[in-house]
């Protein structure tokens, strides 16, 4: 390949991921072409992009950038996915489509998040983390269960207190009727 496309190759490697802070890298070796197609149809569904890259030019384009990590000791046909929601959310899918019988041969090589690399098997481990909508709910349910509970502490007493007040009256009422004077 001539010095001229070989920098072509890297400006476009650049102007695709231009912005992209947080990617992983799969194996797609092994999977035939309507696996291929089919995987990308899929991923495309959810906002998931998947590049195949030639690993030098890959490392010429995201020198100085967040990617840069992911790349230093990468060998192999390799391929960049990015997008989704969050990082999590997609290696929980890229570890979802490894357990699929159709797409066994794809699998998670490594990566990169918030500038530092990832190990295949730190991937994985990400993968069993709550996504940004499960943590938002979780942090929401803690937030909103404080209020709750200071609620029921200051409501609590208050109604144990009117309904003695309340059973005091009803008690008061139906005294006077009983104690009629007796006759004899």
């Amino acid at each position: 390949m001539s010095k001229y496309l070989k920098n072509l190759v890297s400006e476009h490697y650049a102007g695709r991921l231009d912005g992209v802070e947080d990617a992983l890298l799969v194996n797609v070796i092994g999977l035939g072409v309507n696996q291929t197609v089919t995987l990308r149809k899929q991923l495309r569904e959810k906002d998931i992009h998947l590049m195949v890259v030639k690993n030098s030019l890959a490392r010429r384009a995201t020198e100085g950038t967040a990617l840069a990590p992911a790349f230093e000791g990468a060998n192999g046909t390799l391929a960049l996915i990015w997008g989704s929601e969050d990082l999590i959310s997609l290696a929980k899918q890229v570890v979802e489509l490894h357990k699929n019988e159709e797409f066994e041969q794809f699998q998670a090589r490594g990566g990169v998040m918030d500038g530092e690399p990832l190990t295949a098997e730190r991937v994985i481990e990400i993968s069993k983390w709550p996504s940004r909508t499960e943590q938002l709910s979780i942090l929401s349910g803690q937030l909103l269960s404080v209020g709750a509970k200071l609620s029921a502490q200051l409501l609590g007493p208050g109604a144990a207190l009117a309904s003695q007040v309340k059973q005091k009256a009803d008690d008061d009422d139906e005294s006077p009727a009983d104690e009629s004077p007796a006759t004899e």
